[in-house]
C-alpha cells in the first residue's frame, strides 16, 4: 500500500508538524482546513498508523508520528535536491551569486576569487555579506544566500552540504600594556588567571548560539558585533581575545599586540579551525559558483595581502 503515498501528503504532514496545528498548516499551504485533515487521514490509512492524536483541543503528534517525521523530511529534502539539480542542468549561468562569508575568513581572498569568477562570467551580479558565528549558516537556511563560507563545525545542519577548503589560525592576543601582556610564559600562567580580565568576544546575531558558548573562558566579557571592533578594543587595552592570524600578523610583528602567554590557549596561544564552502542540498552550485569555489580554494591557501 505504500506505493500510493504522495509527496503532497508528506508535505502536508511536515507542514502541520512544523506549524503546530491543522489550521496553521492549512494557512501556510493556502488550503482549507478540511483538505488538510483529509490528506492526513489518507496518509494515516496508507501507513497504517495514527500520526496525530485528535482527542484534545489541538491535535498532538503521536510517538509514531514523531518517528516517521524524520523520514518524511528526508524524502522531501532528497526530492527537492533532485529537482534543483535537474533545474541546474536545464538552465544556464546564474543571474546573481549571493554569498555570506564568516567574519574570520580573509575577505581579500574572497575578492580575488570573485574577480576571477567575473572574468569567466562577467554578466553575473554579486551580493556579498560578512557575518559572524551562525550568520553564514543562517543565511543558507533562510535562503538569503546561495553560498556561504563557514569557519568551524559548530553550526552543522542536515540541509547544508559542506566542503572543506582550508583552515584558519586564530591567536589569543592582548595589548602589550595590558596586565596579561606584561606577563611571560615563565610566570606559569593558566586559565584561572583569565578570570580577572575582560574577554572581547563576538556576539552572534542569530539564535543558533542560544544556550551555547564558543571559546568564552572568562566570566567577564565584552560582546561586540564585528571583528574590526573586536580588534580595536583589544588594541585599546580593554581586554584580550582571539583574532585570526591573517588579521593581526602585522600588529604582532610591529608590537602593537602580543600573544597571551597561557599555554592552555593553544600551542603558541594558537588554534586552528577548518574552513568550509557550503550550500543547501536543494540548491546545488551553478557554473559561476563552481568557478568561484575553485578559485577560492587556491586563494585560501595563500590569501592576498589586504593590509
Amino acid at each position: 500500500m505504500l506505493d500510493v503515498l504522495t509527496l503532497d501528503q508528506l508535505r502536508v504532514f511536515v507542514t502541520v508538524a512544523d506549524s503546530g496545528s491543522f489550521r496553521s498548516g492549512a494557512a501556510r499551504l493556502s488550503r482549507v482546513q478540511s483538505a488538510i485533515s483529509h490528506a492526513i487521514a489518507n496518509l494515516e490509512a496508507e501507513l497504517g498508523v495514527i500520526l496525530f492524536d485528535r482527542s484534545g483541543h489541538r491535535p498532538t503528534m503521536t510517538p509514531e508520528g514523531q518517528a516517521l517525521l524524520a523520514n518524511a523530511r528526508e524524502i522531501l529534502l532528497r526530492v527537492d535536491a533532485m529537482r534543483a539539480r535537474a533545474r541546474d542542468l536545464g538552465e544556464g549561468v546564474e543571474l546573481e551569486l549571493s554569498l555570506t562569508v564568516d567574519t574570520l575568513f580573509p575577505i581579500a581572498a574572497v575578492g580575488a576569487a570573485l574577480t576571477e569568477m567575473r572574468v569567466t562570467y562577467p554578466s553575473v551580479s554579486i551580493r556579498l555579506a560578512v557575518e559572524p558565528l551562525g550568520g553564514p549558516i543562517r543565511a543558507l537556511i533562510e535562503k538569503r544566500s546561495a553560498l556561504a563560507i563557514v569557519v568551524g563545525e559548530d553550526f552543522r545542519d542536515p540541509r547544508i552540504e559542506l566542503q572543506a577548503i582550508s583552515s584558519i589560525e586564530q591567536v589569543a592576543v592582548v595589548s602589550p600594556v595590558h596586565p596579561l601582556g606584561l606577563r611571560s610564559k615563565s610566570d606559569d600562567l593558566g586559565l584561572p588567571d583569565l578570570a580577572d580580565h575582560l574577554q572581547i568576544v563576538l556576539a552572534d546575531p542569530t539564535p543558533l548560539s542560544e544556550g551555547r558558548s564558543f571559546g568564552i573562558l572568562s566570566p567577564q566579557t565584552c560582546r561586540v558585533s564585528s571583528q574590526d571592533t573586536k580588534r580595536a578594543m583589544i588594541l585599546a587595552g580593554l581586554g584580550w581575545g582571539r583574532l585570526p592570524l591573517w588579521q593581526v600578523e602585522r600588529d604582532l610583528r610591529e608590537g602593537h599586540l602580543v600573544r597571551v602567554a597561557i599555554t592552555a590557549l593553544g600551542r603558541n596561544s594558537q588554534v586552528s579551525s577548518e574552513v568550509f564552502i557550503a550550500h543547501r542540498l536543494d540548491q546545488p552550485l551553478g557554473p559561476a559558483a563552481r568557478v568561484f569555489r575553485t578559485a577560492l580554494t587556491q586563494y585560501a591557501a595563500s590569501p592576498p595581502n589586504d593590509s
